[in-house]
């Protein structure tokens, strides 16, 4: 009788976990529960504002090449982990989104749909094969979007650039940028020299991603369309576009700001003047920033060498490098940089009081010091800066941040002026959410500090040397989104160390190495045989060839097929261990585990019944 029960407990449980899993399918397939630890394949809050706000029916297609990736154990994990997400993506959207998963298979027309969105196929491994593993989407007015390769590098950002496209496909009027600037950046005739100099380069890529307005220091207010502005060294503001520049920040419009202690970059200011050429822009303090433009920083560490008049080279402290150490890895804006040149930064902090968060993007050595910017201005010899290095107080301080968080405005109200009349706006006196990025160097434009030009047959020829106009793409580029996505951050990533692996891995590489370099140097040879073939058709100048050389050009292809075929066998040979160690875990955790669970519980309730007898028969025996 107890084992007929035990059975049926046992079967009853089954059954329960067969319904459980049903009903999970067909009725909770929406609601998911995250249990990684930087929640990888969860949404976060921004991601799905964006999902939000779709108007109009979205369609993505995840291209990945599962069959030419056979072997690539890496690269086919991440390639799962982009799907779950993407169908994270589908599920929360309400049915707004719809997902295609292909794969591009050699000479297929979904290979030819690939390369006309433009995605990347990618030459990965020994064979040769291209790999796709890329995202393009439409919208319901055919415009697109793509990622043309997801790289494993960039895993943090994964869903910010996900999101992104997203909102790029649901947004498709284009960026208004407006620049706020008197400094010459579209070029001309320089009058010192009479030569006439091109645009800067920042200001001519910055025009191939958006409709730009380029306004001075005389107008009365920003573009009403205004998406993103952009400030670089501001002085002699009037009061009434100073005040449309405050009420933008209060109703949470996207700023960003270059202000420099000392702006070495304008010839014509410099001209005959022994002040510092400092920017000026009160609206800073009034937010609850602190930019110290009275102040410059010197860095010993990070000096660039520079050549003086006399030609010999020293070190710059107030030229200064930063490299990727000195640059914020878990911010978009700066995550890809890796140099970014500058001079005469000045120091960034939140003003006492302030309410705001302050994000470093950039921030010097720990060997950097303040100094006066007046003084700097007057110090025209590297050595005399590089004595002013020796303090006690060196420091390591921040030179390019983000500011968010609740900003009180400058104003009471708008000023009593006619143009200020005509803003015909109300008052904000106060925003819970500002949205600036704060460079503090205006040099870091000049084409001198990143680019090289040159001339070739008629066209401008770019060559940068440094990310300094990545770093004016990116902050553009990330403000131009939705205050949604620019509160999304970097995640975390979803692979962790897994030491058997790696041991197993070690272990087939040494195993098949010797089988892999065999065939690797038969393909090398073939691929030779072949091409001294085709040198001999192009020498003879023939069209056809002879029956005999068709016949050894069909077996050298062939050849070099059934290699490319061993290969493949062999690069899956390779991971053969890592996928059944795989298969052995998932099988622990689907199966093994549930059973043991359900023992341990039949178990524990068959010793609880037993003592439950045993209490009752001592109970009618007493």
């Amino acid at each position: 009788m107890q084992k007929l029960i035990a059975f049926l407990t046992l079967l009853l449980l089954a059954v329960l976990c067969l319904g459980l899993v049903v009903i999970n399918n067909e009725m909770l397939g929406d609601y998911r529960i995250d249990l990684t630890e930087d929640k990888v394949y969860s949404l976060s809050e921004g991601s799905q504002r964006v999902l939000n706000d779709i108007d109009e029916p979205i369609v993505l297609n995840f291209y990945f090449s599962d069959t030419a990736s056979k072997g690539m154990t890496s690269l086919r994990n991440y390639a799962n982990r982009v799907q779950s997400l993407l169908e994270e993506y589908e599920s929360r959207a309400n049915g707004k989104i719809t997902l295609n998963v292909i794969d591009p298979e050699p000479f297929s027309e979904a290979e030819d749909r690939a390369n006309q969105f433009g995605l990347t196929g990618a030459t990965l491994g020994p064979v040769g094969d291209a790999i796709y593993f890329g995202l393009a989407g439409t919208n319901a007015v055919d415009s697109q979007f793509t990622i043309n390769f997801f790289d494993p590098q960039k895993e943090r950002f994964l869903e910010y650039d996900i999101s992104k496209l997203i909102y790029q496909l649901s947004e498709p009027e284009p960026v208004q940028l407006t620049l706020l600037t008197d400094i010459n950046l579209m070029g001309g005739q320089n009058p010192m020299s009479g030569q006439v100099t091109p645009a800067m380069t920042f200001y001519s890529q910055l025009g191939q991603l958006y409709e730009i307005t380029t306004i001075g220091s005389d107008a009365a207010q920003i573009p009403e369309n205004t998406d993103v502005l952009v400030v670089i060294h501001p002085q002699n503001l009037s009061e009434s576009l100073q005040y449309s520049i405050d009420q933008f920040a209060m109703r949470q419009g996207r700023i960003l700001l270059f202000v420099d202690p000392h702006y070495e970059s304008d010839a014509m200011a410099m001209m005959g003047s022994l002040q510092a050429n400092k920017s000026d822009f009160g609206l800073l303090e009034s937010w609850g920033i602190d930019a110290g433009l009275d102040s410059v920083i010197l860095d010993g560490r990070l000096g660039l060498d520079i050549r003086t008049p006399e030609g010999a080279v020293t070190r710059h402290p107030g030229i200064i490098g930063l490299t990727g150490e000195q640059l914020n890895r878990e911010d978009v804006v700066t995550s890809n940089l890796e140099l970014v040149n500058g001079s005469s930064f000045a120091p960034l902090k939140l003003a006492e009081g302030s309410n705001l968060t302050l994000t470093p993007l950039a921030y010097s050595s720990a060997d950097a010091v303040i100094v006066d910017g007046a003084e700097y201005a007057l110090t025209q010899d590297p050595q005399a800066l590089q004595r002013m290095l020796d303090s006690s107080e060196t420091q390591r301080i921040t030179l390019a941040a983000r500011f968010s968080g609740p900003a009180t405005s400058a104003f009471t109200q708008a000023p009593a002026t006619e143009s200020a009349s005509e803003l015909n706006m109300a008052h904000v006196s106060r925003t819970t959410k500002l949205n600036l990025i704060v460079f503090s160097d205006a040099d870091l434009l000049a084409d001198r500090f990143w680019v090289q030009q040159a001339n070739f047959f008629g066209e401008t020829i770019y060559t940068p040397f440094a990310n300094n106009g990545d770093a004016i793409i990116n902050a553009s580029e990330n403000l131009a989104g939705s205050d949604a996505l620019i509160s999304i951050r970097g995640r975390g990533t979803y692979a962790r160390p897994f030491e058997q692996v790696q041991a197993l891995q070690v272990a087939a590489e040494a195993r098949f190495r010797e089988q892999e370099e065999r065939l690797q140097n038969q393909l090398q040879q073939t691929e030779e045989q072949l091409a001294q073939l085709q040198n001999v058709q192009t020498e003879s100048g023939a069209l056809t060839l002879t029956p005999e050389q068709q016949a050894a050009l069909d077996t050298f292809i062939a050849q070099r097929n059934e290699i490319r075929r061993e290969l493949r066998d062999v690069r899956y040979q390779l991971e053969r261990d890592i996928d059944q160690l795989g298969n052995y875990l998932k099988l622990l955790n689907i199966a093994i585990s549930p059973l043991l669970l359900v023992t341990v519980l039949w178990g524990l309730a068959r010793l609880l019944r037993r003592r439950a007898g045993k209490k009752t028969l001592e109970a009618i025996g007493s």
